[in-house]
């Protein structure tokens, strides 16, 4: 690792790099550069800025070499559709060099889905799914599933419920401007909302396995059961990814005495 990554562009016209493309799913984490204060902010406290943004680097990690291995398949291929642009140097060293960068545009949460999307297909590839960065331990197998889905003939949508009524995972092959309108962002209803504006469109939807997001105190107890105590969440029917960087760092954090990680997040 620590190679320059790649940037994809919308204006690229090597006509035989879409061509390559057009056969494979692009697996896309939606990701802010790693600054502190400015990642993982409703972890501090009980975190300190500067730990939310280490821990948000192990769940890049994580995630980024969970989903590498599936787009080694010859089926897929990583990005990080990333922002804000200008910072690209700040996901050096920390994601695989096979990856590829593709800045995010637009305003409002629904407008970069949107939009990442749109600009992904436009490069080439024949279908796209927009990634969660906060859930790394999501199974491997959700990931394959998603590819193996949108590589079937006829339109779909694939989606990854989370616990908290978001999703971590929206798979598409065309843009359908409807599924990003009218959601309630950063609710419980995300999820809800998304499946009946798929209705709305007559869009055969595929549900992947139940999973959580990492955004508050209680989600990251619910992590440091799963990864240090081996308690499944109980909402989940597969064992999840170990996710090792993540591991590692918690297992830092709950070695430090005052306070260990176990206080800070009851």
């Amino acid at each position: 690792m620590g190679a320059k990554l790649p940037i994809l562009k919308i204006s690229e016209s090597d006509a035989s790099a879409k061509q390559a493309r057009a056969k494979l799913c692009a697996l896309a984490v939606m990701a802010k550069a790693p600054r502190p204060g400015t990642v993982k902010t409703r972890l501090s406290p009980p975190l300190t800025p500067d730990q939310a943004s280490d821990l948000n680097v192990c769940f890049l990690r994580d995630t980024s070499e969970n989903i590498a291995t599936v787009g080694r398949s010859g089926t897929a291929a990583a990005l990080i559709s990333y922002t804000p642009v200008g910072e690209e140097s700040l996901f050096g060293g920390i994601l695989p060099d096979d990856f590829a960068l593709i800045a995010q545009r637009g305003t409002g949460f629904g407008e970069r889905l949107r939009a990442a999307a749109e600009d992904i297909l436009v490069c080439g590839f024949g279908a796209v799914c927009l990634i969660d960065g906060d859930s790394p331990t999501v199974p491997r197998s959700a990931f394959e599933r998603a590819v193996q889905e949108l590589g079937r003939p006829g339109d779909r949508i694939i989606v990854g419920p989370s616990a908290d009524g978001g999703y971590y995972l929206i798979g598409l092959k065309q843009v359908h401007p409807t599924l990003f309108e009218h959601i309630a962002w950063s609710t419980d209803t995300v999820y809800a909302d998304t499946l009946a504006r798929a209705r709305e469109v007559g869009l055969e939807v595929v549900e992947l396995p139940l999973w959580y997001d990492i955004d508050d105190a209680a989600t990251l107890e619910i992590l440091r059961a799963e990864l240090l105590d081996g308690i499944v969440p109980p909402f989940a029917t597969l064992s999840g990814y170990g996710a090792p960087h993540t591991r590692e760092y918690l297992r830092t954090l709950a070695s430090v005495a005052k306070p260990s990680l176990r206080d800070v997040t009851d």
